[in-house]
């Protein structure tokens, strides 16, 4: 989808009051060789997300849809290992893969609509 601006195209995941803050919420995006799974965190900072792959062994963050955050909503956890992330950049402090970060995905709000900017993360 285009903005009708002539800026970048963008992919409408949600409306923005779909995520509580703080909360998180996962998308499956494309189709066969295309898709992709990203999430979107929502916390007093704002909006971020990321791809849905631990950089340990690439597999899903979460193990409950829509579960990607410590119980206390201050990091991202994998639900996997127990690789805890900081939600502003995806860094991993604690885990199997400490010193790596998350893949970041740009997103931005639009007319109150959570909005993908761009392509999906290879």
């Amino acid at each position: 989808m285009n903005d009708g601006g002539g800026g970048a195209e963008f992919t409408v995941l949600c409306p923005l009051d779909a995520i509580p803050i703080p909360g998180s919420k996962g998308f499956a995006l494309g189709r066969g060789e295309t898709a992709r799974e990203i999430f979107v965190v929502r916390d007093s900072g704002g909006l971020r997300a990321y791809a849905n792959a631990c950089p340990h062994t690439g597999g899903p963050l979460d193990w409950t849809p829509d579960r990607f955050l410590t119980r206390d909503g201050k990091a991202i956890l994998c639900a996997t290992h127990g690789a805890l992330f900081r939600i502003d950049d995806g860094y991993c402090l604690r885990g199997p893969c400490a010193g790596k970060s998350l893949t970041p995905v740009p997103v931005a709000v639009k007319g109150g609509d959570i909005v993908l900017i761009g392509d999906l993360p290879r």
